[in-house]
């Protein structure tokens, strides 16, 4: 007798992040019965755009605000409860009613307050050699969680909680002491640290009227009953803390493979791999950025992209779209299938850029093969661009020749299939391949 399962797909970001998850995820949820996060935390920034309103979502699943979809926090994310009750009150004022359909792993990290000064004092420590974090406690809240010091959202079913926050805080402080740092100049947003560790307990308070649980039994008994279920990633694949441009990376595994570790499935049941990507490259914070523009063009895709950080509010770097790294990533996560975002914000340019290859020491090298240090030259091809407004066509039939050869070129050099193109920021701007 054979049994038949359904497979676990995967949505994640192909580049630094910013990549357009939220809308994807939104755009697509439908399709499933279950939506789960499996690694980050507050450091991400997923925008969700509909009925003429915006919603950012850092930590919860962004099948939040479709009534009959499960969602899930898996074991790999980190969750501050502060920040989190900020985005369940917009949920809530949305007119969705979170705590039916949102379930939180006891084995996830909870981000304590001293976390966030942790995170303040040491990029304060290292000046000019600061990797550019959100300050949200993340790397931190991780770092205790392999040195198996961390303190889980579990932990509130036990009556000690109060004693072993308390005993963690205690050790922060001492780090915190010892670095000769002075963090009474922080503020949390636009709290002082006192003042947030309050809120942040009030918060803690309120986590417990949710549905705590062992969200690996939870998946693996969807998976057995035949659900739909749809793993989304945070950040992207170029900030995996080991694939992605170390040390300015994140904290945990952005990739496929970290799926399997951050929700509790087995890699067999991994399905299809929806990998977003830009039609140009953003970053945000320190680290290489081979394809970079610093002149009028990099201006002019940040103001038409709005690129400003959904979590920090930073500009953010631009650039031509990185196909050496793009195909690295489509690698490294076995992306069956590719989503292009932002593709409207190219809209009048009209000679667009790709870089196709790298030149280290007059060589062509593939990404990552090169000294860690090496600074790639760029070898690009130029595209004739296109002057049509594209943000209201609802076929791939309609959209401008130059466009579908763009696209098409993409495929061929990342040899993935294309399967999805965004035209707009709204859910319903979005035309199947």
């Amino acid at each position: 007798m054979s049994f038949t399962k359904m497979k676990v797909d995967v949505i994640l970001g192909l580049q630094w992040g910013d990549e357009g998850k939220g809308k994807i995820v939104d755009a697509l949820a439908p399709q499933y019965d279950v939506i789960a996060r499996f690694q980050g935390g507050p450091n991400a920034g997923h925008t969700i755009i509909f009925g003429e309103q915006k919603y950012v979502l850092h930590t919860v699943p962004s099948g939040i605000f479709r009534k009959n979809i499960l969602n899930i926090i898996g074991n790999g994310v980190v969750i501050d409860p502060f920040i989190f009750f900020k985005e369940i009150d917009a949920v809530i004022g949305a007119g969705f009613d979170p705590y039916l359909n949102l379930i939180i792993s006891r084995n996830a990290h909870l981000i304590m307050p001293t976390h966030r000064l942790l995170d303040a004092v040491n990029e304060a420590a290292m000046g000019d050699g600061k990797i550019g974090s959100t300050l949200k406690g993340i790397g931190p809240t991780y770092t205790d969680k392999y040195k198996r010091t961390g303190l889980r959202v579990g932990e509130l079913e036990n009556n000690s909680f109060q004693k072993e926050y308390q005993s963690r805080k205690e050790e922060h402080m001492k780090m915190i002491s010892v670095s000769g740092v002075d963090y009474n100049s922080f503020c949390f947003d636009g709290f002082s640290f006192e003042e947030y560790e309050q809120k942040w307990l009030e918060a803690v308070e309120r986590l417990k009227c949710f549905r705590i649980a062992s969200t690996e039994i939870e998946i693996n008994k969807a998976i057995a009953d035949g659900k739909k279920i749809l793993a989304e990633g945070a950040q992207g694949t170029l900030l995996d803390v080991d694939f992605g441009s170390y040390p300015y990376v994140t904290s945990s595994n952005t990739t496929s493979g970290g799926v399997c570790t951050g929700l509790g499935i087995a890699p067999s049941n991994i399905g299809k791999v929806f990998g977003i990507f830009k039609a140009y490259c953003t970053r945000v914070g320190n680290g290489p950025f081979p394809t970079e523009l610093f002149d009028d063009m990099g201006e002019k895709i940040r103001k038409n992209g709005n690129e400003f950080g959904a979590t920090t509010g930073r500009p953010r770097r631009t650039g031509w779209l990185d196909l050496p790294a793009l195909r690295y990533a489509v690698m490294l996560n076995g992306v069956t299938d590719l989503i292009m975002t932002k593709a409207d914000v190219l809209t009048g340019i009209e000679t667009i850029k790709v870089c196709e290859a790298y030149n280290v020491d007059n060589k062509i090298v593939e990404m990552p093969d090169f000294a860690p240090n090496a600074i790639p030259q760029t070898i690009n091809r130029e595209f004739k661009g296109w002057k049509e407004d594209i943000s209201d066509i609802k076929d791939v039939e309609h959209l401008p020749d130059e466009l579908r050869d763009y696209s098409q070129f993409v495929e061929k050099v990342t040899g993935s299939h294309l399967s999805y193109i965004s035209t707009g920021p709204d859910r319903d701007q979005i035309i199947k391949f």
